[in-house]
């Protein structure tokens, strides 16, 4: 891994707002975080070791906010990604996406979706059983495959 892509991935761990980004390539793994204290010297080299621990930062760098509610989110905040709500499964079963195979997901990554609105289904023992957004806000994250077994209490969604 070289000195671009480091940098590549401090821009988008500061552009997209996040405390934390780790890549690996085969055995090559890179860690970057926001600290409040910058590693100026590792900035400096043109060459990163493949099994070092990495942190960036900006020295005046704050940490992002705590998102305080949906409600009050605009499209040019940014989000901490630390304090998402977890919708989990309430039950076990077979997830699906959909009302059918050939229909529209219920929800994709940037929906915004209200209280009460179906996120997926869980067919458990023949009964198809629709799990509702208990508030308002946006899915960030699908923590589960269409067709995949859910546990119970297994996270589905990450949703602020």
């Amino acid at each position: 891994m070289n000195l671009e892509n480091v940098k590549a991935l401090a821009d988008v761990l500061n552009a997209k707002g996040l405390s934390a980004i780790e890549v690996g390539d085969g055995d090559n793994r890179i860690r970057i975080e926001k600290t409040a204290t910058a590693l100026s010297a590792l900035a400096q080299s043109a060459t990163v070791p493949p099994q070092a621990p990495v942190a960036l930062a900006e020295a005046a760098a704050p940490t992002a906010p705590a998102v305080p509610d949906a409600s009050s989110q605009t499209s040019n905040q940014s989000v901490d990604f630390n304090h998402l709500i977890e919708v989990k499964s309430p039950l076990v079963g077979v997830y699906y996406a959909a009302p059918s195979p050939d229909a529209e997901t219920f929800v994709s990554i940037g929906s915004k979706v209200k209280k009460g609105d179906v996120l997926c289904i869980i067919e458990t023992m023949k009964l198809m059983n629709e799990i509702h957004a208990e508030q308002d806000g946006e899915i960030v994250d699908i923590c589960i495959k269409n067709g995949d077994i859910a546990e119970f209490g297994q996270v589905l969604f990450k949703m602020y």
